[in-house]
């Protein structure tokens, strides 16, 4: 079995940061690509950004030059460095990450969300 536990979201007026964390913990033998995802009210769920475990990134072009992913592979943990926020990035974000598991199975897997708030 193999969690994602996603922290830091919140309330942040336009023009503000917030840093999204999220662990992976469990049967785990290697992560792969983790990402971020978010789903706005009524819409569907888009890609933020990716990461590979080689460091190689991928972004969304609505959030390219102000956020920034990252991840530290001994921790198997992936962040979001969300800067210049603005209200239409108003979402709940979820964590997402290929994982071969101890079990030599490789799965996806996703975070339970967090609600991040751009609002004046």
């Amino acid at each position: 079995q193999v969690q994602l536990v996603e922290s830091g979201g919140g309330l942040v007026q336009p023009g503000g940061s917030l840093r999204l964390s999220c662990a992976a913990s469990g049967s785990i033998a290697t992560v792969y690509t983790m990402g971020w995802y978010r789903q706005a009210p009524g819409k569907q769920r888009h890609l933020v950004a990716t990461i590979t475990s080689g460091g190689v990134t991928n972004y969304a072009d609505s959030v390219k030059g102000r956020f920034a992913i990252s991840r530290d592979n001994t921790k198997n943990t992936v962040y979001l460095q969300m800067s210049s926020l603005k209200p239409e990035d108003t979402a709940v974000y979820y964590c997402n990450a290929d994982v071969l598991t101890m079990q030599t199975i490789i799965n996806n897997y996703w975070g339970q969300g967090t609600q991040v708030t751009v609002s004046s």
